[in-house]
């Protein structure tokens, strides 16, 4: 059994000026920037929404991706590979996935303990 839960959206800047990047999304959501993290993430303070929303500085084209949180992460990735996901890459901590349409999307390991927390889905 493992669990797991939409932890946010990642806002992926191909750009070499991440505060201004950072200063749009964070003026356009109404959530100012809180911390910045490995040089290449500004975290927005998404609390009240009880969500992670995040400027990325990538080297590939802009876009945004969504991030799920499992204290499983190999389990989710099987979970998903299982409704035609594909694993494209694991990368630090997490895997990089992609739906048969094309969307990219990671499965992280998650912050809290999962089983404190109400609505998170539980897979068998």
């Amino acid at each position: 059994m493992h669990r797991s839960r939409l932890a946010g959206f990642i806002i992926d800047c191909r750009t070499d000026d991440l505060d201004a990047a950072t200063r749009l999304w964070s003026g356009a959501l109404g959530m100012p920037a809180v911390e910045r993290e490995d040089g290449i993430y500004d975290r927005l303070d998404a609390a009240a929404r009880d969500l992670a929303v995040e400027v990325q500085r990538v080297q590939h084209d802009s876009r945004l991706h969504l991030d799920i949180e499992s204290d499983d992460i190999e389990a989710e990735a099987a979970r998903l590979e299982g409704l035609g996901a594909k694993k494209v890459a694991f990368v630090k901590r997490w895997w990089v996935m992609e739906a048969p349409t094309g969307q990219r999307f990671c499965i992280v390991r998650a912050k809290q303990d999962l089983a404190a927390v109400p609505g998170v889905n539980v897979w068998s």
